[in-house]
């Protein structure tokens, strides 16, 4: 076990620099390059000129590469000319809304998506496993922003219910002071998530259920809810482990198009902003944090699969 862990460190470390690389590179190709992108389209060849000799932009990209990741390391992901603030002080004050923001959806998603799953997998290829794969797969397949401006139009302005906007506090403690408002940002992303998570929940259940150790306990005696959810849940849940590890990247993608449309202030909606005013050091911080947030999460899923299954050796 150490040594895939070992194995499995050093190759998140290499996936993490290809990403940054290939990240960095991306954003030299920039119309007019680094400079014309920070001092927008009405700065002169002068201003252009000067500030590319400031800050370094003149060099090789691979010396510049090096003098970034050099800053990295030492915890500068430099500095946001647009927002006038270090992109690290940017990321501290905007990621945890958007940790809240998925966490909860994720939960959200969970919930319902194990219930459903397991009914889907004892009713299979019934009316109401026909219904359910139907509904799911239309909310899987609706665009995050359609899903969002269908909510605020029928429990925002149709039924007054719930904010049109999320929460737009500057901390947690604000953020979950108007609970009401995250309502729907959530439920965006959760209904969304969940049609995945039921489907795989649906095929592991079926799976389980066709097993020898489930028709021994049943015909041991057990009754079909002790065996469901002590013995087919717990083996059931597995893919699911795996499943969360790599949805990482499909909910921050989300969390783009869902903060822009409730003006919920996450790193989604700064990523965003960023990109449309071509922020420069904000795209490439927040892409090598998405990256490290991927291989981690990957790595996480890796070892739950381990601890719930324990026939798993590596």
């Amino acid at each position: 076990m150490t040594g895939y862990l070992l194995r499995r460190v050093l190759q998140s470390v290499v996936v993490v620099v290809l990403v940054a690389v290939v990240t960095f590179v991306l954003l030299q190709l920039l119309p007019g390059g680094p400079a014309r992108a920070i001092l927008g389209p009405k700065a002169t060849a002068e201003q252009i000129e000067t500030f590319t000799r400031q800050n370094g932009y003149d060099k090789p990209v691979v010396v510049q590469f090096l003098r970034w990741a050099g800053g990295v390391l030492h915890g500068d992901l430099g500095y946001s000319y647009k927002l006038n603030q270090p992109v690290l002080d940017v990321i501290d004050e905007h990621l945890p809304k958007t940790i809240v923001l998925m966490a909860l959806s994720t939960t959200v998603a969970l919930v319902l998506a194990v219930p459903i799953g397991i009914y889907q997998a004892r009713k299979r290829n019934t009316l109401g496993d026909y219904a359910v794969t139907a509904l799911s797969f239309a909310f899987y397949a609706m665009p995050s922003f359609f899903l969002g401006e269908l909510l605020i139009l029928l429990f925002a302005i149709q039924l007054h219910w719930f904010s049109p906007v999320g929460p737009n506090g500057d901390t947690l403690g604000a953020v979950f002071g108007q609970a009401s408002s995250l309502v729907l940002p959530v439920a965006t992303l959760a209904l969304i998530t969940v049609a995945s998570f039921s489907r795989y929940v649906r095929s592991s259940v079926m799976e389980n259920l066709s097993q020898d150790y489930v028709r021994t306990a049943l015909a041991g005696g057990a009754g079909d809810g002790r065996v469901l959810l002590r013995h087919v849940l717990r083996n059931s849940l597995i893919p699911v482990v795996t499943l969360l590890g790599i949805t990482l990247p499909q909910l921050f993608a989300g969390a783009l198009i869902t903060e822009q449309v409730f003006n919920y202030p996450g790193m989604g909606f700064v990523f965003v902003q960023g990109a449309q005013v071509h922020d420069y050091p904000i795209l490439l911080g927040i892409g090598l944090m998405v990256a490290v947030a991927t291989v981690v999460g990957s790595l996480l899923a890796d070892i739950g699969y381990a601890v719930l299954d324990p026939r798993v050796t590596y």
